[in-house]
């Protein structure tokens, strides 16, 4: 039983959650390090709801014996190609949810996928040489950071998703 495939997916959702209380518990009690508490464990979340998507996928992939069940990447088992050489109903879903980036999916996909990006200094224009030397700038960041909330919210969808599908593949 603890080599079925769905163990994984679990393991990681159960993962994320562990992550999440973390999370939480560090917005709740600010201290000098909460806010470098609160970047590791959204990372953390986010590594593990990725993995747990991954099992997921490798779930419904080895249920139907598709060829890319061992495949350990999202986009050979996300990929339209894959879908089109052996379709299923659950891997079309997610097929879909992952291809249209206003979906919860798409968007961890895409977050996941910013936290391996090297970091970058933001672009400026060149400036004029008889401006001051001395600026003002702003401590907040450019783009608002990925909430909590956002993140419980595709954890219960993906943990949706898996109880949603498991009950469609059982065999009977």
């Amino acid at each position: 039983m603890a080599n079925e495939r769905y163990t994984r997916t679990n393991q990681k959702l159960y993962f994320a959650g562990l992550a999440l209380d973390s999370w939480r518990s560090a917005q709740a009690a600010p201290s000098a390090q909460s806010q470098g508490r609160i970047m590791a464990e959204r990372e953390a979340c986010l590594f593990h709801l990725h993995g747990a998507l991954l099992g997921l996928c490798q779930e419904v992939a080895g249920f139907y014996r598709h060829p890319t069940m061992e495949a350990t990447s999202l986009a050979v088992l996300l990929s339209p190609d894959a879908l089109n050489e052996a379709p299923s109903p659950e891997m079309g879903e997610l097929v879909e949810l992952a291809g249209n980036s206003e979906t919860w999916l798409a968007r961890l996909i895409a977050e996941y996928q910013r936290l391996l990006q090297p970091p970058q200094a933001p672009r400026r224009p060149k400036q004029d040489p008889t401006l001051a030397l001395i600026e003002a700038v702003s401590l907040e960041p450019a783009e608002p950071e990925l909430g909590l909330e956002e993140v419980e919210a595709w954890r219960e969808s993906l943990k949706q998703t898996a109880l949603r599908f498991r009950g469609a593949m059982t065999e009977w």
